[in-house]
Order: structure tokens, then C-alpha cells, then sequence
């Protein structure tokens, strides 16, 4: 993974600095909070509804045992005792107090990291593809192409006050876990018929109260011309994108008001000025940041099939964490392990300090040291040994980080919502806590198979409600929350935003809709092998609306 040269570590310490003494100020009653404000979140340092909260960066989701510790040791000493992971790839700390902030930031610039970038109408994290450089159906790493986005957009003068906050999302598998489509910028890296690498480009896809679905404008942009190309969209955006309104400020507005076409045209203007500038990648500049991100040698441990099948006929709980929680690996002796952290009854992402510590030392030992974050708020091991698959599960069941749940129905993805966010106007998390209890039984979550529910607690879609295959979202009505349910969302390479299927539900009837939902697909479907996702699009919304509704007035008649 990319290791910081001289200039970061003497950036991000003056930084620290910086803010420091800018805390001071704030807490001599030197700054008043209008303008401590654009300083703090210039930093990660947000106001919530009852404390501060502070994201800190994980670059396209790659951490080390080192750096996990460490995120280990600030919710230890500074918070209470756990972090939350988001669909950003990034973790918040929900009760860090102000005067200890600057110090939470030192901390961990002595791991390379840092809270940079994290708020603002700027470039936030670059998110990839968690299991990016060992997925079998990889074209190639779409993490170096990420962190070169990052070393570039990074307090980039030109693109610091853009007109609303900016997110671009990089894949490199032909299956999109990336959500490259619902980014401002999404780039699906391949190769063209000469086996050159290159990048399909979208552009305005975005959630929030105006879903919308990125728009191609690039069917192949060369490998070198990443930075100048991205440089002319987010040019065309910083001179047209609106400012006198923030609802329409993303450049999902500007796509769909100019038209895709005309867009597309305004950034080969752009672009063909750029092209033969400094903003040219070079192959050894290239093969520079690819080197960071060379593989591990992985050595052959064919005894660990045999030593699998044995522990899976011995342990059918075992077996189950590995028929859904482990994928296949591009090497054939290894798996890649996703650590879900969705316990039955949990909180959708968070995890104490002990699991964080746990799930690092379990890394360094098992995993070559690397950890990864979801969008999908979990944790993954890239690379872990079949034959030591036994151990890691141990390791993690001895934290409660084995529940067999990847991509079921109590995989929730869920933002924080009125429990912590000033902006919700409804909760998440019991909704969220509600409907993993009812469906927890591991029987009933393998029957119903591949489903995924999405929580928001209003309309800025933290919790990604769009693009659940089941999506809630939480509004307020005369002084009542209230959850809308959409239908047939999905964030992958066939991305569609959910339909809303009729009137939301009182919370303590939520779950009850999501069971008839279910029940209603179970009873349409063509077989097991057929997901709800798929037999939502070959049916339409209208048995659901019929089992959570009544008849249809056609129907009735």
C-alpha cells in the first residue's frame, strides 16, 4: 500500500499544527463558530446533534495492522470505545472532545493518516473496489489509479471551493462492487482491443434528494490522460456548476440540465487543451504508484483443501461463515474473508476497540498485513490461506466477528440517523436492529438468499436507501417519523434507483412490511437460484404493492 514521502509527513504535521492552534482560539473564545466552522471541517471535525464527530480518511479502503491499531487506540483513549465505518470507506468517531481533537490527528499522522479532505465542497476520499487487487474477474488494481486521484485532488487550489462536494469511485472488475454509477465520477478501468489500459468515464450519478445515474461521455480514455481528463470535467464543473442553490450544486444537476452530449463536448474542449501538459502521466510515474500496491508472494498451501473440507463436515457453523463470507481468490489456495460487521441485533458498522485491535493482529499474522473497508460498511482480509481459515475464524469468534451474513438480508448498510446526525429527521439504527433480529435465523436468511436493505434517516441518502434492492427512508410528518420504502434499487454494473411503492410506515410496523416483502418474493420466485433483485425486475412493483397495500384499484373492480 502507498507509504508517505517526505512532503506528505511535513503537509499533514503542519497541518496538525495548523489546527491546533486554531482549536486553541476556538476554546479561548478567540474564534466565534461561524468562522471556526469552515476550519474544522477542513479537518474531519463535524458538529453533530449532541457532540462533535470526527471522519478520518482510509484512502480507497486500504489500511495495515499498524494503522487499524491505531484507529484501535483513539476510540480507546479519545471516544468510548468504538468507530463507525461508512459507506465511504472511511470511520467517524461519534464523541471526540474538541480540545482532544488535534490530538487525535497527531496521533495518527504517525501511521499515515489523516482527516484531510473528509468534509467540504472538495474531492473526498477516492473510494475503489474492496477487493480490488485479488478479485479473480479484475482486469487490473484499480487502487493505484485511486491513489493517484488522491495525490492530485489533495488541497488541489483550483478544486478546494467547488460548488458541492465531489466523489469519484474507481473499478477494475467487469463486476461493479465500487458503485462507480451513483459517483460524480466513476471510472471502470479495462482494456481495449490492443490490450492497452484505459478507463470508461461516468459522470453525474449521485443519490441524495435528486437520484440520479452517472452518464457515460468516455466509452475509452487512455491510462495517462486520467488527470488531465479528470481535470477537464471538474473544470467545466467548477466554471458551470451552481452555486446560488446547494440542492443543485452537484454536477449531477449541471449533467442533467446541459444534457450528457453537450457535456461530453464541453470536456473535450477542456481536455484537448490539457492533453499535452505536465497533467500527462508518464509509464514510470505509473509504475511507480503501481509498485506500492505489488501483491505479496503466496506460497502454495494445497493442504488447505483438505484440512477445509474436514473443519466445514465438523463445524456446520464454520461451514456456514465460509460458504457466505469467503470468496474465491485469484490465487486458487487462498480466499478473501469479509469480517462482517453486522451482528445479529448490532449496530450496522460500528466495532469496539478490542475487535479493531483483533482484527489486526489477526492481519499481520494470517492476512500479509492488509485490511480493507467496505462501502458496504464491513471489514475484509484480501488474502487469507485456506489452510488457515480455521484460525481466523477462531480469532474472530473470540470478538463476536463471525456472523455468516455477507450479502444477506441482515447485511444492513444504515447511517447513524437521528441518533447522532443533526440532519436526520428519523433513526436508523433500531430500524436497522428491528429487522436483523426478526430475520436472524441463518436458515431463513439462506432461503431468502441475496438481498440488500438500505436505511436512510432522510433525504441526503448517507444510508444509500437508492440503490437497496429494499430501501427505507426516514421522514418526518407532522412531528412523527415515518419510513418510505423503495423497491429495486441496486448499485452494481446494472445500476437502478428503487421505486417508492406507496405510503411510508409508522416505525413499529416497519419490520411487518418488510415481511410481507419478503414473504410475497418467496412466493413469486422461479426457484431458490433466483434473487429478489431479479424477481423484482421480472415481476414489477405491483404484488408488493398488492401485499403491503391492499388490491390495486384494478384488481378490486
Amino acid at each position: 500500500m502507498y507509504r508517505y514521502d517526505e512532503f506528505d509527513h511535513a503537509f499533514v504535521a503542519e497541518r496538525v499544527s495548523q489546527f491546533r492552534d486554531q482549536v486553541g482560539r476556538r476554546l479561548a473564545g478567540e474564534l466565534e463558530e461561524d468562522a471556526f466552522k469552515p476550519l474544522r471541517l477542513m479537518n474531519g471535525v463535524y458538529l453533530q446533534l449532541h457532540a462533535y464527530m470526527l471522519r478520518v480518511a482510509i484512502p480507497y479502503g486500504t489500511l495495515s495492522s499498524k494503522q487499524m491499531r491505531m484507529l484501535a487506540h483513539v476510540a480507546r483513549t479519545y471516544d468510548r470505545g468504538y468507530g463507525h465505518f461508512t459507506t465511504r470507506q472511511n470511520i467517524q468517531y461519534n464523541w471526540p472532545s474538541l480540545k482532544d481533537t488535534p490530538d487525535i490527528l497527531a496521533d495518527l499522522a504517525t501511521v499515515e493518516m489523516h482527516a484531510i479532505q473528509t468534509s467540504g465542497n472538495c474531492i473526498r476520499n477516492v473510494t475503489a473496489d474492496h477487493f480490488a487487487g485479488v478479485a479473480a474477474d479484475e482486469v487490473a488494481d484499480p487502487r493505484p489509479y485511486a491513489e493517484i486521484l488522491r495525490q492530485w485532488s489533495s488541497v488541489h487550489p483550483e478544486f478546494s471551493f467547488l460548488p458541492r462536494k465531489f466523489k469519484i469511485a474507481v473499478t477494475g472488475a467487469e463486476r461493479d462492487r465500487a458503485a462507480i454509477q451513483v459517483h460524480d465520477i466513476g471510472l471502470h478501468l479495462k482494456k481495449d482491443e490492443n490490450g492497452r489500459l484505459g478507463f470508461t468515464v461516468y459522470v453525474g450519478g449521485g443519490q441524495g434528494r435528486t437520484p440520479m445515474i452517472a452518464k457515460k461521455i468516455r466509452d475509452f480514455l487512455p491510462e495517462e490522460d486520467l488527470l488531465s481528463y479528470t481535470t477537464a470535467i471538474m473544470r467545466v464543473y467548477n466554471l458551470h456548476g451552481r452555486r446560488d442553490n446547494k440542492y443543485k450544486a452537484r454536477i449531477k444537476i449541471l449533467v442533467h440540465e446541459t444534457g450528457a452530449e453537450e457535456l461530453a463536448r464541453q470536456v473535450e474542449v477542456e481536455f484537448a487543451e490539457l492533453q499535452h501538459t505536465e497533467l500527462k502521466l508518464p509509464e514510470a510515474d505509473i509504475q511507480a504508484i503501481t509498485a506500492y500496491f505489488a501483491p505479496p508472494e503466496l506460497p502454495l498451501r494445497g493442504e488447505g483443501w483438505a484440512n477445509l473440507a474436514a473443519w466445514k463436515k465438523a463445524d456446520p457453523e464454520f461451514a456456514n461463515w465460509v460458504n457466505q463470507n469467503v470468496k474465491p481468490h485469484k490465487h486458487p489456495d487462498y480466499g478473501m474473508v469479509t469480517i462482517s460487521l453486522k451482528p445479529i441485533g448490532g449496530i450496522p458498522g460500528d466495532a469496539s476497540d478490542a475487535q479493531m485491535d483483533l482484527v489486526a493482529d489477526i492481519a499481520q499474522e494470517y492476512a500479509f498485513d492488509e485490511i480493507r473497508v467496505t462501502h458496504e460498511q464491513n471489514l475484509v482480509l484480501p488474502q487469507v490461506a485456506l489452510a488457515d481459515l480455521e484460525a481466523v475464524y477462531r480469532g474472530l469468534a473470540s470478538v463476536g466477528l463471525v456472523t455468516a451474513n455477507s450479502g444477506l438480508i441482515t447485511d444492513i448498510i444504515a447511517c447513524p440517523g437521528l441518533d447522532y446526525c443533526a440532519l436526520a429527521n428519523a433513526r436508523s439504527i433500531p430500524v436497522a436492529q428491528e429487522i436483523s433480529r426478526r430475520f436472524g435465523s441463518q436458515e431463513r436468511q439462506q432461503e431468502i438468499g441475496e438481498l440488500k436493505i438500505k436505511i436512510s434517516g432522510c433525504i441526503n441518502a448517507c444510508g444509500h436507501h437508492h440503490v437497496g434492492h429494499i430501501g427505507l427512508l426516514g421522514v418526518e410528518k407532522k412531528g412523527e417519523e415515518l419510513y418510505q420504502i423503495t423497491l429495486g434499487g441496486s448499485g452494481d454494473e446494472h445500476t437502478s434507483i428503487g421505486e417508492i411503492i406507496g405510503r411510508g410506515f409508522e416505525p413499529d410496523k416497519v419490520t411487518d412490511a418488510i415481511e410481507k416483502i419478503v414473504d410475497t418474493y418467496l412466493g413469486l420466485r422461479e426457484g431458490p437460484s433466483e434473487i429478489f433483485l431479479d424477481a423484482y425486475r421480472r415481476v414489477g412493483a405491483q404484488p408488493f404493492k398488492d401485499a403491503l397495500y391492499g388490491e390495486s384499484p384494478a384488481k378490486a373492480a
